[in-house]
């Protein structure tokens, strides 16, 4: 049985949506259901197999704060651009 949290960042791995930062709304043993707040809204998330994404469980906490209630599409995208954000940061202090 797979453990997910609404507090998870996944990447897809493979599809046409390869290399695309998902906050994982919801799942199950086999699928995750996934949003980016634009093509993939919170009203219509992409069905996607645990298989075809890397999960990214490890986040800042100020990023953990915001995803315990976020409502809108524009609130995933906010997520999503700071997470981009901090990781760029990070590769320019290495």
């Amino acid at each position: 049985m797979r453990q997910w949290t609404s507090e998870m960042l996944a990447i897809s791995r493979a599809g046409h949506d390869k290399d695309t930062l998902y906050v994982v709304l919801d799942g199950d043993d086999t699928y995750a259901w996934l949003a980016d707040g634009k093509r993939r809204r919170l009203d219509a998330p992409k069905k996607k197999k645990w298989k075809h994404v890397q999960v990214i469980r490890h986040l800042p906490e100020e990023l953990l704060a915001r995803m315990q209630s976020f409502e809108l599409d524009a609130h995933v995208r906010k997520i999503l651009r700071d997470y981009e954000d901090l990781r760029e940061k990070e590769q320019e202090t290495r």
